[in-house]
């Protein structure tokens, strides 16, 4: 019976040690098979696969989150509005950006799709299907941090979502350093125009109005709320020193910037006295992701080159 009860306290020991062994190597701790987080809604997800390999993008400024990541290779399917980078345009595309094919989405077998605020009724069909849906809508450059950060936790990328953060908010730092030493009468005033007929421009909580400010300028659309028309009188009224054309829409990109360097009504303005009327890709100023800052330093050149 003693030899008995020593053979067992023998194994019990000896599995014991192994267990402090594996501990000790990092081993004895199981990998997470779920996270659960809080996406920009404020809907509670859980992430059953915390490295999930079958990823598909709902929005443009979602595809370049993932991209910027490393996650190309995981990226299963696109919208057709899906341009950037190149590498994007090679996925296959379940539709419009506004009005995904559900169906297609459903036949890819995504293990993770990334909405944003264009979607919920598509959440919702999704989630009913059994597929897990994070949203995004970041509306200013920290929740846009905070949206590349929560991809990153989400797919196992928090070491390259944290560099990739680190990286924007320095080049952020460095223009704010300097424009928010700007007196009020230092600054200019801007007009970013995005279509010409009607004029419609970006107004106040934009993200357009949010570089111009943060380039050291002031939007005269900025009483204005979001996205908005405005009246040509109104423009001239204002009379803006720089006046900022987004381009890249497609057919007729270009006519937004012609029109404001060559419509007789503006010519007493000062951005066309100075030859100050710029073009800027759309892509970069209107999408949510990494080249917002890449917007900002473009706006920043362009409101005050004095200050590079």
């Amino acid at each position: 019976m003693k030899n008995t009860m020593k053979k067992i306290g023998l194994i019990l020991l000896g599995v014991a040690l192994m267990a402090g062994v594996l501990t000790a190597c990092g081993q004895s701790t199981p990998t997470p098979t779920s996270v659960t987080i809080t996406d920009d809604f404020g809907r509670v997800v859980t992430i059953n696969n915390t490295h999930p390999q079958r990823i598909i993008s709902l929005a443009p400024s979602n595809t370049e989150i993932l991209f910027a990541l490393g996650l190309g290779d995981r990226v299963v399917a696109v919208t057709d509005y899906c341009n950037y980078p190149p590498e994007a345009t090679t996925k296959p595309s379940i539709g419009d950006y506004t009005e995904p094919n559900i169906e297609e989405i459903i036949a890819k077998e995504p293990d993770l799709v990334l909405a944003t605020e264009e979607h919920e009724t598509e959440m919702a069909q999704l989630e009913s299907r059994g597929i897990t849906v994070v949203g995004l809508y970041p509306k200013n450059m920290d929740e846009i941090f905070n949206s590349i950060m929560l991809v990153g936790t989400i797919t196992g990328k928090e070491a390259e979502a944290t560099s990739l953060v680190a990286e924007m908010q320095a080049r952020v730092k460095a223009i704010t350093d300097k424009t928010s030493k700007l007196t009020e009468s230092q600054k200019k005033r801007v007009f970013y125009i995005i279509w010409h007929d009607p004029i419609w421009t970006a107004g106040g909580g934009s993200f357009a109005d949010r570089l111009i400010t943060m380039a050291g300028g002031v939007n005269i659309a900025g009483d204005l709320n979001g996205y908005a028309d405005m009246s040509l009188e109104s423009v001239i009224a204002a009379n803006p020193e720089v006046i900022i054309a987004g381009v890249g829409m497609g057919t007729g990109d270009d006519l937004p910037l012609e029109y404001m360097k060559t419509e007789s009504r503006l010519e007493g303005l000062d951005a066309r006295q100075n030859d100050r009327i710029y073009g800027v890709n759309m892509d970069i100023v209107g999408r949510p992701g990494p080249r917002i800052v890449d917007a900002l330093e473009e706006f920043f050149r362009l409101i005050h080159p004095e200050l590079e």
